[in-house]
């Protein structure tokens, strides 16, 4: 990724890890687990992250330390939930993905072309979107 094309401004670990107040082993454990993607610097290789990733850092934390939710719950939450929810988005009323619930967020996105500053590809639904969609309360025989 070339980094001086992008509008948006981007923050190396060390930072984010000041920021949300945890250490750049637990950031990049969110990482391996798929909750984020953060872009790659082409001549550095750095993690490179935007306020987008960081929020998303926030969120992951507390429903995992504050909530009770183990990692593989959280995937399951984050396939089977809709993203609004998932994320307390506060404008869930103007969201075509709110609108249409039954449809996962990225693919409403696609399929009406809805510009965001956002891109699903960094988005923890997104990035869980190959995990199981059992149903989590029938037990399979």
């Amino acid at each position: 990724m070339d980094v001086s094309r992008l509008n948006t401004k981007l923050s190396l670990i060390n930072e984010v890890s000041r920021r949300v107040n945890l250490s750049q082993k637990r950031i990049r454990e969110y990482e391996r687990e798929g909750f984020i993607k953060p872009r790659r610097d082409n001549r550095t290789n750095n993690r490179l992250y935007t306020d987008f990733e960081i929020a998303q850092i926030k969120r992951i934390y507390q429903l995992i330390h504050e909530e009770g939710f183990t990692l593989a719950c959280l995937k399951k939450l984050l396939v089977l939930a809709p993203c609004w929810n998932v994320f307390d988005c506060q404008n869930r009323a103007e969201c075509p993905a709110y609108k249409k619930q039954h449809t996962p967020c990225y693919e409403t996105r696609k399929n009406e072309m809805i510009p965001s500053s956002n891109s699903c590809e960094q988005c923890a639904i997104y990035l869980n979107r190959h995990v199981s969609k059992h149903k989590i309360l029938e037990k399979n025989l």
